[in-house]
């Protein structure tokens, strides 16, 4: 479950005010708004790279805004994946458990699980430079989710992707989320992903998140 309360935030003269919503255990949302909304400035909140002027915001049971980002229990794919171009796969999807200090064996273990579930598993050598725009939202992914979290955040995770490799990885993101049962929440401006996607819908407008109820 995501939870947040009476958000407040600002940076200039943009503003987030009174923000309130919540994401049901094990649901897949969409939060859906124009370049510029504040989307994600939301996502960057929950995952603890931005601190809220006031408010609370809870992953679970626990009451998290304060906490560092390690320590929420989430994973967070960023836009446009933004893998380390000096790592290789391998590297990048181990890179929360070698920060955790996870036994080398269990490393080795959950990366070739999910390696071979995204279908990535040929490129484990490879670094990012020259890889597709796909193989590299898949990676981003991968890394993730290779430390187990309870929540998945994805910032903008299908618009850098041709209209083939978006469906493929639109179905992809509904089948693992499904499969780890995670909470997500998905930012977009398409109203297309948030219909093939969503159990939830949002609209961030004006700086404040109203629900959107199937029809609107």
């Amino acid at each position: 479950m995501i939870r947040l309360e009476n958000i407040f935030w600002s940076a200039g003269e943009f503003s987030l005010r009174d923000v309130s919503f919540s994401v049901p255990e094990a649901k897949y949302a969409v939060m859906m708004g124009k370049t510029g909304s504040g989307k994600t400035s939301i996502v960057e909140l929950i995952c603890g790279l931005r601190w809220p002027d006031r408010g609370r915001i809870w992953i679970g049971d626990d009451e998290v805004q304060y906490l560092p980002p390690a320590r929420r229990g989430l994973g967070y794919v960023p836009q446009d994946g933004a893998l380390f171009p000096t790592m290789t796969v391998r590297e990048q999807i181990g890179f929360a458990l070698r920060l955790r200090k996870r036994p080398e064996k269990e490393k080795e273990s959950v990366v070739g699980e999910l390696a071979e579930q995204l279908g990535v598993d040929h490129l484990l050598d490879r670094k990012p430079a020259g890889l597709s725009g796909g193989e590299k939202q898949r990676i981003a992914l991968g890394r993730a989710l290779a430390a187990h979290p309870k929540v998945l955040l994805l910032d903008e995770p299908l618009s850098a992707l041709d209209e083939d490799t978006r469906d493929d990885v639109a179905d992809l993101l509904k089948s693992i989320q499904r499969e780890h049962n995670l909470t997500a929440l998905h930012i977009t401006h398409s109203g297309t992903e948030a219909e093939r996607l969503a159990d939830v819908k949002f609209r961030l407008e004006d700086g404040q998140v109203n629900e959107v109820r199937d029809g609107e």
